[in-house]
């Protein structure tokens, strides 16, 4: 997940190449990292949204860059996880800079 975050990641396709079943893969996973296989793809997706905000990458391309096919949909997910909306994100990471 860590290399191909950005492509449309299938939980199926994740548990063949373990060559177990997607059950016993998402139990295994979530045992191990303490997240589902999707929540984690989730924070990875959103950490580098973050890292792409900080170094100024516009919210549309962000979007795209990390895997989301929808902004709304990406820009809900943000702001869940960080509390923030990414435009106000970048505003809070730009004001800091200066």
């Amino acid at each position: 997940m860590e290399k191909f975050y950005s492509d449309k990641v299938e939980l199926d396709d994740l548990a063949e190449a373990a060559c177990i079943s997607r059950f016993h893969y998402v139990r295994i996973f979530q045992r191990v990292y303490g997240l589902t296989p999707r929540a984690y793809l989730r924070d990875l997706r959103i950490s580098k949204a973050k890292e792409l905000i900080k170094q100024g990458t516009p919210i549309t391309q962000t979007c795209f860059d990390v895997g989301y096919e929808s902004v709304p949909t990406f820009s809900s997910v943000f702001k869940k996880c960080t509390g923030h909306t990414p435009t106000a994100y970048q505003r809070l990471q730009h004001s800091n800079l200066e």
